[in-house]
């Protein structure tokens, strides 16, 4: 993706927002031909569910029938304008190596704005598209180009990174290890009306196994802790609920195993065994330490400024 795709998705969030804000005042200007009762119901509408954006599709038919029918120069301005007051979605979609790393200004910029936008990232934690060199997105222990002898650093945690902001819908998903936490993901990140980022295990030809299998891969990549599911929603933190769900069971598998069935990992356990066994002792520490923060934040209640915190 290109560097600047952050930015491009959120010039379409604000020239919406723009657009918005226009017909909005446009269509108070036209309450006499409108009707008080319909101009209310457009310029207040909730439309943060599929039902309400479809009520008000159906407000908008209604009153450019209206304004058709009243045939005024005020009115006719007013009709290429009607379809802004329906709530766009903006969603930006890169890969890792654009999100991690070349493109991070350009969306840790976007999450700062508390815009209106959602950014999707299919993480295959390497810079797939450019031949498969490490990014900051490989986990420790990877066998990648500029990291031959496995990656000896940390991923970085792009997910704390956003969750930070304390205003970013953020969450953590892959599909063939739970669907249902996936979809309710994209649902409550498309419903947030602010910044959201959700990340997607998405396995690609680097990571050295069968990809036909790759259900029964994330399955397992969940279950060892390696890919932890969470969300993390703003919106709790003004209610009795804890904002962070840790949808992921405790790990039922070592890391090992997991790794095992990777050749990005068990080619290094051929080529040298005892670096191999170190890293892989790392990336289990690193699982572990992961899993206690992540439970740690999982009983926080979040509160808002001002607002007393229990533990």
């Amino acid at each position: 993706m290109f560097e600047d795709n952050a930015e491009f998705g959120l010039g379409l969030r604000l020239g919406a927002d723009a657009r918005h804000q226009a017909a909005t005042r446009v269509a108070r200007s036209l309450a006499g031909v409108l009707g008080d009762d319909l101009v209310a119901a457009l310029v207040t509408a909730d439309q943060t569910t599929e039902t309400g954006i479809f009520d008000q599709r159906a407000r908008v038919i209604e009153a450019r029938k209206r304004l058709v029918a009243a045939g005024s120069p005020g009115a006719a301005a007013m009709l290429p304008l009607l379809d802004s007051l329906i709530r766009k979605s903006v969603w930006i979609v890169g890969g890792d190596g654009w999100a991690y790393d070349i493109g991070f200004g350009g969306l840790d910029h976007v999450l700062a704005t508390g815009r209106d936008v959602n950014i999707l990232v299919l993480d295959t934690e390497v810079y797939s598209n450019t031949g498969g060199q490490a990014s900051k997105a490989t986990p420790r222990g990877a066998v990648a180009k500029f990291a031959a002898a496995g990656k000896s650093s940390g991923k970085k945690d792009l997910g704390m990174i956003a969750m930070a902001y304390g205003n970013v819908y953020v969450a953590q998903i892959a599909v063939g290890a739970n669907m249902t936490q996936t979809v309710k993901a994209l649902a409550e990140a498309e419903s947030y009306p602010g910044p959201s980022l959700v990340i997607a295990y998405s396995p690609c030809i680097a990571h050295g196994f069968d990809l036909a299998k790759q259900t029964d891969h994330q399955k397992a990549a969940a279950a060892s802790g390696y890919w932890p599911l969470y969300r993390f929603d703003p919106r709790l933190a003004a209610s009795e609920d804890k904002p962070f769900a840790l949808d992921s069971r405790p790990p039922s598998i070592p890391f090992k195993e997991f790794a095992a069935t990777e050749a990005r990992f068990s080619m290094l356990a051929s080529a040298d065994p005892e670096r191999s066994e170190e890293l892989l002792k790392a990336g289990q520490e690193d699982i572990d330490e992961r899993r206690r923060y992540y439970e740690q934040l999982a009983g926080l209640e979040r509160g808002l400024p001002g607002e007393e915190v229990t533990v």
